[in-house]
């Protein structure tokens, strides 16, 4: 009788792996505090903020980047278009993470912990970023030409003015949360789960990339710079060893140990 080989059922995840509950509802909900808290201890540098924003904006066209207004303007094609990249850019960010996180808890315990640490500790560098240094983004640099997308088409996250904004500090693009969020979310993902589609989950970070930078919140500089922190906190923060190749770490080939149906491993069965 022949056997085809098939991927094996998922594991059941390792509860005695999963922290406890109450204490990762408080961590992760301080750290969403801190994430809110520090945005908005940036403000107030407003002078330094546009100076530094036309020292970010000089450099990349001296470094020959792209210019931002060609995605926007890619995106301005259509009113539907623009509308959907507001709407992604305020309703995504915050609740993709959360769900990841909640996600990994109940189904990978041990991934959970290792990217609720990845976001910490980028999360805290960007903040120290923003505070040394403010960064008005491009929607609001009158060397960019852009348009506010978000004001013009909505929806907007922000309000009409960034001095009457007691809500966030839009002086913080540097370094952009939301796509370095979006990173550790693809990451985190691919890295803990084994389906041959997964490397699709680089399509949010991808997207997010678009979103931020055709809607003028951000500058391309403000990806690269979260990107190289991530880089560190990945170095720094190494993947737990979960015991077995049920969470092959990176797409790739699997050994065929993994495959091989119980029946052709049995003593005695020819293969």
């Amino acid at each position: 009788m022949m056997h085809t080989r098939s991927e094996p059922a998922d594991r059941e995840p390792d509860t005695s792996a999963r922290p406890p509950l109450v204490r990762e509802l408080l961590l992760v909900a301080g750290l969403f505090l801190v994430y809110k808290l520090g945005r908005q201890a940036a403000n107030g540098h407003v002078e330094e903020a546009f100076s530094n924003a036309g020292h970010v904006w000089n450099f990349e066209r001296a470094a020959g980047f792209p210019d931002e207004g060609t995605v926007q303007g890619a995106l301005m094609h259509g009113r539907h278009l623009v509308e959907a990249a507001n709407t992604y850019y305020a309703t995504v960010h915050f609740p993709a993470t959360l769900a990841f996180l909640v996600w990994l808890y109940l189904r990978r315990p041990h991934h959970y912990v290792w990217s609720r640490r990845i976001l910490t500790a980028l999360t805290g560098a960007a903040l120290l970023l923003h505070l040394l240094f403010p960064l008005a983004p491009p929607r609001m640099l009158h060397a960019a030409g852009l348009v506010d997308t978000a004001q013009v088409y909505g929806p907007s996250v922000y309000g009409d003015s960034p001095a009457g904004d007691s809500m966030a500090n839009q002086y913080a693009a540097m370094p952009s949360l939301h796509f370095g969020w979006a990173l550790v979310v693809a990451v985190g993902l691919i890295v803990a789960t084994r389906s041959r589609w997964r490397l699709l989950w680089l399509l949010h970070p991808l997207i997010t990339l678009i979103v931020i930078v055709g809607t003028a919140n951000h500058y391309w500089l403000d990806s690269l710079v979260v990107s190289a922190l991530l880089s560190l906190a990945y170095a720094a923060l190494h993947l737990p060893r979960t015991g077995g190749p049920a969470h092959l770490p990176w797409p790739g080939a699997v050994p065929a140990q993994a495959y091989a149906s119980p029946v052709l491993a049995r003593p005695g069965v020819r293969r």
